[in-house]
């Protein structure tokens, strides 16, 4: 999409939302009272059946894609370049044609509402911020579209600026700032109209390291505040864990699991997002469908794992031991030390027929003693339930 067709959309986002409320107690002051704002505000989402086919493609980008998410609720879709996150997300905008399927917000069915009417705002990784205007400017831009008086965007344009921590900077243009700074502007610019539906595009991948975690905090923390519905693109995975009610894994047009972090990396339910989520050691194991035996060791299994004879279990770095001398395990020797701050990541190769790497973490506290490369050392499971494929 080009700069041009993404100023047209914010030009054109502002068309028929409601008026700001104005409330100077910017914090909620407790979570059931912005989920009930929100729900009033009907800013919940269905997406049924949806299938998307770019012109001269064999494949789909959506194929039967579906996804539900309750007001105020904030959902990351999380994949790799080219699983359709990025065409889910422009598709409820209203930026792409759908082939099939159905597209509600707030129990209103908007597949054939065009972009300017479906009462969202949109932050692009670009920013699309406009040169010439001042930060506060551009935060009120919207605004003056739909007809708001100079005084009452002022106040709302300021109001905005505030929550995303840029009131001092309010009559900077946006090239005098950071590119952390033009992007809380872009935020601003979409919370300042009041949507009822927040959408975010992979919003932080132009941005360092440093200013990228600052900012990803910040925009959970304002999404609480304001109970907006939004949905978060994002390929980064730790970006994901960080700010998500819930995190939608994509693959070939289609979520493979929705889950709440914790449940989707500790319970995952398909060898695809035990794999795409964090990191996974493939391990030799013998299954009878409850538990499987691994490095010598009983494993217990979650459900969906393959039941049965020889299996491979997804068992996460953390979930197994590393000791000097020990009876139980697989002997092997280290290959690398990573040092991580509080933690520790151990590469060891051990021989089960044929060489094995396997990744160790543990607190750096926990290290054995005298541990290095070419160390002799036993890995073994903790009892911690996997996934076998």
């Amino acid at each position: 999409m080009s700069l041009a067709e993404q100023k047209a959309v914010v030009a054109h986002t502002a068309d028929v939302f409601e008026p700001a409320v104005a409330d100077g107690d910017i914090v909620t002051k407790a979570a059931k009272a912005v989920l009930k704002e929100s729900s009033e505000r009907g800013g919940g989402i269905q997406m049924m059946n949806v299938d998307k086919i770019y012109p001269g493609s064999p494949d789909k980008a959506l194929d039967d894609f579906n996804l539900d998410i309750k007001p105020g609720e904030m959902v990351v879709l999380l994949g790799g370049s080219g699983c359709g996150k990025s065409t889910a997300l422009r598709s409820l905008a209203g930026l792409e044609d759908i082939q099939a399927g159905r597209i509600l917000v707030g129990g209103q069915d908007v597949t054939a509402t065009p972009v300017n009417k479906r009462e969202m705002a949109m932050v692009f990784q670009s920013y699309s911020l406009f040169p010439h205007m001042t930060a506060l400017q551009n935060v009120e831009f919207g605004l003056e579209v739909r007809g708001v008086s100079k005084a009452e965007r002022r106040r709302i344009a300021g109001e905005k600026l505030e929550l995303v921590g840029l009131s001092d900077q309010a009559n900077k243009y946006t090239q005098q700032m950071s590119g952390g700074q033009q992007q809380r502007v872009a935020l601003a610019r979409a919370l300042a109209v009041h949507p009822r539906v927040l959408l975010l595009d992979e919003p932080l991948s132009a941005l360092d390291a440093k200013v990228r975690v600052q900012l990803r905090d910040e925009i959970r923390r304002i999404q609480l505040e304001t109970g907006t519905t939004t949905v978060f693109v994002t390929h980064d995975q730790e970006e994901a864990l960080a700010v998500a009610d819930r995190i939608g894994v994509m693959n070939h047009g289609r979520i493979e699991q929705i889950a709440a972090p914790k449940t989707l990396y500790q319970r995952p339910e398909t060898e695809y997002v035990a794999t795409f989520i964090g990191l996974t050691n493939r391990l030799p194991g013998v299954s009878n469908g409850d538990e499987a035996v691994v490095f010598g060791q009983r494993v217990p299994l979650i459900d969906g794992s393959r039941a049965g004879g020889n299996v491979t279990v997804l068992v996460r770095p953390e979930s197994l031991t590393l000791s000097g001398q020990s009876h139980v395990g697989e002997p092997g020797r280290v290959e690398a030390v990573h040092f991580l701050g509080a933690l520790a990541r151990v590469d060891v190769a051990v021989a089960l027929g044929e060489r094995l790497r396997v990744t160790v973490q543990l607190p750096a506290n926990e290290l054995p003693a005298g541990l290095a490369v070419g160390s002799d050392v036993v890995v073994a499971p903790r009892p911690v339930a996997a996934l076998a494929v």
